[in-house]
């Protein structure tokens, strides 16, 4: 499928016929949804919650919140739709590598560059995340970084010609 920007960091489709992009549906026509969520292992499930809503806006669902200390705590920008179940990690367990995207429009990811000093967020190698680590994948900008429990996490916009005017085609 290719993107068709609607200006509000949503992709609008544009559905190739199966054979134009060599892929074809299950035979039985099932398909999923949505994402549902993401289980993120974190040290203080109250703690990442707080960050993931000081950071990215993320609130807690009330109504999904584990009474279990071990989670899930979910988090969502949506009101529970899509989110990330925070689960209390075991110790000595191994961490996940698995990158979780997410993706805001031109307005919100230049409002979050311009917050990146004051929001202190860990970018690569631990050094703090600035403006400067922008990726131009020459069709939408992304940044990565990593929440507190070494998480990682991309922000995307598929706004790009308007982020590019307003970044001044420095990136």
């Amino acid at each position: 499928m290719s993107a068709v920007e609607d200006g509000k960091g949503t992709k609008g489709e544009v559905k190739e016929t199966p054979a134009a992009s060599g892929l074809t549906p299950a035979a039985s026509g099932f398909r999923v949804s949505q994402i549902d969520h993401v289980h993120v292992f974190v040290a203080d499930r109250r703690a990442a919650a707080r960050w993931y809503a000081n950071v990215l806006g993320l609130e807690v669902c009330q109504e999904i919140e584990s009474e279990d200390d071990g989670g899930p705590l979910v988090v969502s920008s949506d009101g529970g739709n899509t989110g990330l179940a925070l689960f209390k990690s075991r110790p000595g367990s191994a961490r996940t590598s698995t990158t979780v995207a997410f993706r805001v429009g031109g307005r919100g990811f230049l409002e979050f560059l311009g917050r990146l000093a004051s929001l202190k967020v860990a970018g690569a190698g631990g050094r703090p995340l600035t403006a400067a680590d922008v990726v131009d994948h020459d069709y939408c900008y992304s940044v990565y970084f990593d929440d507190p429990d070494g998480n990682p996490y991309e922000l995307t916009t598929y706004d790009y010609d308007d982020v590019r005017a307003r970044l001044g085609g420095t990136v």
